[in-house]
């Protein structure tokens, strides 16, 4: 697991689908839980998303980098970015988005939410069936 300090800002290379607006975040540690993270930006709305580091509650979770992507988050050969999954919660279970990760260069505070293709992770995977 890479760690992210504190609380940081981050700086997404491209806006988040549906948050077009908004391009000041910070990264925040949940403190009572190691490997959960808030994504929270306050202009020009607020926003706050939970976000789960895939090595600690997707093991194996490994989406594929496009080149883009990973010139865009200046990766250097051989570093592999975090990948961090969007938590949505609801009273019948509570979910990651594993179609659309977003993935980190912790040293440089730059990331990027994927958008997969394909059929092969969900946008809603109950994150109890894949920890056992």
């Amino acid at each position: 697991m890479n760690a992210v300090l504190s609380s940081t800002p981050v700086t997404f290379t491209a806006p988040m689908p549906g948050l077009e607006t908004v391009h000041d975040f910070a990264l925040r540690n949940i403190d009572s839980a190691p490997g959960l993270f808030a994504l929270e930006a306050e202009q020009p709305v607020t926003v706050r998303l939970f976000l789960a580091d895939a090595a600690v509650f997707v093991p194996g979770y490994t989406p594929p980098l496009p080149a883009g992507a990973r010139e865009a988050l200046e990766l250097r050969d051989g570093e592999a970015p975090q990948v961090l999954v969007v938590v949505n919660h609801s009273p019948a279970a509570t979910t990651v988005n594993l179609m659309a990760p977003i993935v980190l260069n912790p040293a440089t505070r730059r990331c990027a939410q994927l958008v997969l293709d394909g059929k092969e992770y969900p946008l809603r995977a109950d994150l109890g069936a894949l920890q056992r």
